[in-house]
């Protein structure tokens, strides 16, 4: 064989070789990179579930549910005197947070626009 012949016979080998390597590279690349996505998110759950684990340790002593409904839901016992401190301008923020946010008349169509104003919205 001449050197020529030899050295497409090698560069046919080598490059064969590396297709055939190539693609279980690829995969196996492709694999370790979603076990790490895997495990972040495994490591992600497991703190939420502890987070859960503590509250619900907290929610099963009668204190701190009641603590959390006095202060939640403003409930008072038999005989106590119930207080609510309101400050200026309370009142306003209560109504901004009320109201519904709603689009621009400009971005609807008119029948939405009329449909609107029939519901009173």
């Amino acid at each position: 064989m001449t050197g020529t012949r030899r050295a497409a016979l090698l560069a046919m080998v080598v490059c064969a070789l590396a297709l055939s390597i190539a693609v279980p590279l690829r995969t196996y690349l492709a694999q370790r990179e979603e076990l790490r996505e895997v495990t972040a998110s495994h490591e992600t759950l497991r703190a939420e579930v502890a987070e859960l684990e503590r509250r619900k340790q907290e929610l099963a002593d009668p204190a701190h549910v009641e603590a959390e409904a006095r202060r939640r839901l403003h409930y008072v016992r038999p005989g106590e005197t119930p207080y609510v401190v309101q400050l200026p301008g309370d009142a306003e923020r209560e109504r901004e947070e009320r109201r519904p946010a709603t689009e621009p008349a400009e971005d609807k169509a008119w029948y939405e626009q009329l449909w609107d104003s029939a519901a009173a919205r």
